[in-house]
């Protein structure tokens, strides 16, 4: 009987994690979930478990680059395809569905209201440490649902319980709450985790931490300051002109003293977790491939991110496992990591970032940095650079992988022949994530590398921004973090000889991130935002870390570039036999390479083809892409009274955005 209302908890858990409800989800029914379960610390771990599926990480059965490829339509990476967020107009209010839903969030307020009533009775078997800790693993989830609901849509309701099916209760429940007061339900949820997570859990690295608590809280906390900050004096914070909220929500609200408030609270959570790791980074041998032959690593910095088991990683604090030898949980990313580019690559602009070892950007005098390289391809272009883009980039003479043959060769030629889901975009390939393993990378449903979910290493970047941003220097401990990771990436740890090489007009040029609100930031602000870009590349963070810093205002006509072809070692060679691969047909949509008489020397992945492409000249934005738009259904469904009167409704739209589904955002500041 057990097993048959573990199967039926499950399918209720699965229906509430697949729910598209367009406001508040129903508690699920009695006969879904039988009154005798949540009675055992088993119950509590089967549960929880079921709702991972939320956390960022490759799932299974993945095909193409998942995660890997997640900063596609950043200044960071390109992707075959573009998004409506840089075409202004484009991107519309749904009928339905987006990002406004409580499935999940119901899921998590189910359980802790039939756990927590049986915990405080003493009616839960089990080692106790085990019940508290599923409990924080359930505060966890709803802490992490919610600062994805921050990021997306801002103001949001805060709902702590599975309400009834009773619709004035759930309109009523629906009004959303100002920004700040979600981010801060979001700590106290990750301070009540705290409080009884283990610090090694129970399944160790494949399941939550206290740890991971303490840099999702780190996280939450230092977005929302920045957010508050950048965003200060304009409709996307609470009070500001044009803010769509009511005024008696935000009674003693004192924007500056929230800010700080938050910074506070970043440096608390990112130093007590970043005092842990920093001495214990994992090391970078600095040799250029990861693996030998046998599979062994050669640099376990590189091996931390392809490994089949991540748990001796001191960084990883929570990864994914996969095994082919339990029910086929693999995954099929390797195929594209190894194979060719995975319809993904880095841009010219994250190339540009990264320094010289020497600890000077490539345009400062006595870099060393010679243009001409880029003539001689990319192993000449990235040389004597910051290890990181070394050795996350696939380059001319790498391995792909080993077989009983030998090592296989990179074929940068995968830069112009493919489809959409094998191209090397940019030229600059992805070589972060991938595992030398040729049957991971032949054969589908083969892929065993873990994928990281959480990784400590952002606590020592969080809290070096965070502490900049509230005391203005750099103290003790943000010194000491960011040498720590220079270090690693074999770089000259004095930042400071970098802040005074810094230039912020040529800076401006590749990185998004040298602005807030359309203005330069200072040369400090701006390299320990390099800093997190060129350590996260790959990671899934930097669209949320533009748009906390309001980093896009500035974008109207940007142009995506690769790495150079017209003029170099690559031009003419990448061949069918005798027939060059490489094809110009701009106006026919038929090519592959951009053309030199337009776009230059390097390559334009958005100048290929002027086929129903938007972005051909290049990116723009608009302010009210910074959240997303909520859909029609949502007015209609929470309305006053007659529902094809939007304006009735108890939930208000982001700013820029209609109430009407089929059109698109207009101007906001």
């Amino acid at each position: 009987m057990k097993i048959k209302y573990i199967s039926m908890l499950l399918l209720g858990a699965t229906l509430g994690l697949t729910s598209c409800d367009d406001y508040l989800d129903k508690e699920p029914e009695s006969n879904v979930t039988p009154a005798s379960y949540f009675t055992s610390a088993d119950d509590l771990a089967a549960y929880t478990v079921n709702l991972y599926g939320v956390l960022t990480s490759i799932g299974p059965g993945s095909y193409g680059m998942s995660t890997f490829a997640y900063d596609n339509d950043t200044d960071n990476q390109a992707g075959t395809g573009y998004s409506n967020r840089w075409v202004p107009g484009n991107w519309k209010v749904g009928q339905s569905g987006g990002a406004w839903d409580f499935g999940n969030i119901r899921s998590v307020n189910y359980f802790l209201d039939q756990v927590l009533p049986k915990f405080e009775a003493k009616q839960i078997s089990g080692a106790e440490a085990h019940v508290r800790h599923y409990i924080g693993e359930a505060y966890f989830l709803r802490a992490y649902l919610y600062l994805d609901k921050l990021q997306s849509l801002g103001d949001f309701p805060i709902v702590l319980t599975a309400l009834p099916d009773d619709k004035e209760t759930l309109v009523e429940a629906s009004k959303r709450q100002p920004r700040y007061k979600v981010a801060q339900q979001i700590l106290d949820d990750l301070d009540k985790a705290l409080d009884l997570l283990m610090e090694s859990a129970p399944g160790g690295k494949n399941r939550i931490s206290r740890d991971a608590a303490l840099l999702l809280r780190s996280r939450a906390a230092l977005f929302e300051a920045t957010w508050e900050k950048y965003h200060k004096g304009t409709a996307f914070v609470p009070g500001g002109p044009g803010w769509p909220g009511k005024t008696e929500d935000i009674q003693g609200f004192d924007i500056d003293s929230s800010i700080n408030h938050f910074l506070d609270e970043a440096m608390k959570s990112s130093k007590e977790l970043g005092d842990k790791l920093v001495g214990n980074l994992v090391e970078n041998t600095d040799a250029p491939e990861g693996q030998d032959a046998s599979l062994k690593s050669l640099n376990p910095y590189f091996t931390m991110f392809c490994d089949k088991d991540l748990s001796g990683y001191s960084e990883v604090l929570m990864y994914r496992a996969f095994d082919k030898s339990k029910a086929n949980v693999t995954h099929n990313v390797q195929m594209q990591l190894q194979r060719n580019g995975g319809g993904t690559g880095w841009t010219r602009g994250l190339v540009n970032s990264f320094l010289m070892r020497n600890g000077l950007p490539i345009y400062a005098a006595g870099s060393g940095y010679d243009p001409t390289w880029e003539n001689q391809g990319v192993k000449a272009t990235l040389q004597n650079r910051d290890s990181r883009i070394q050795l996350f980039t696939k380059m001319d003479g790498s391995i792909e992988n080993y077989t009983s043959e030998g090592a296989v060769p990179t074929d940068l030629s995968w830069t112009v022949k493919g489809n959409n889901e094998t191209r090397m975009v940019t030229g600059f390939a992805v070589k972060k994530g991938k595992n030398y393993d040729s049957q991971q990378g032949l054969n589908h449903d083969y892929g065993e590398s873990g994928s990281i979910v959480f990784r400590g290493t952002e606590a020592l970047l969080n809290y070096i921004e965070a502490s900049w941003l509230k005391n203005n220097t750099i103290d003790a401990t943000a010194d000491k973090y960011w040498r720590a990771l220079r270090i690693r990436a074999k770089v000259d740890p004095d930042y400071n000889k970098t802040i005074a090489a810094t230039n912020m007009q040529e800076e401006a040029k590749w990185d998004f991130g040298a602005y807030s609100h359309g203005q330069l930031v200072d040369a400090t602000t701006y390299n320990i935002r390099r800093e997190r870009r060129d350590e996260f590349i790959g990671e899934a963070s930097r669209w949320e870390d533009l748009i906390r810093w309001r980093a896009c205002d500035q974008v109207n006509g940007y142009q995506i570039e690769g790495m150079k072809y017209w003029g170099t070692v690559y031009e003419g060679t990448w061949l069918d036999g005798t027939t060059n691969l490489a094809i110009v047909d701009v106006e026919g949509g038929k090519g592959n390479m951009s053309d030199k008489t337009i776009s230059g020397d390097y390559i334009r992945p958005y100048q290929i083809s002027k086929i129903n492409n938007q972005v051909f000249d290049g990116y723009h934005f608009t302010p009210a892409h910074y959240l997303s738009p909520i859909a029609q259904s949502v007015f209609r469904q929470t309305a006053a009274g007659d529902q094809t009167d939007l304006t009735t409704s108890v939930v208000y739209q982001n700013p820029g955005w209609p109430l009407v589904a089929g059109q698109g955002a207009t101007a906001v500041e």
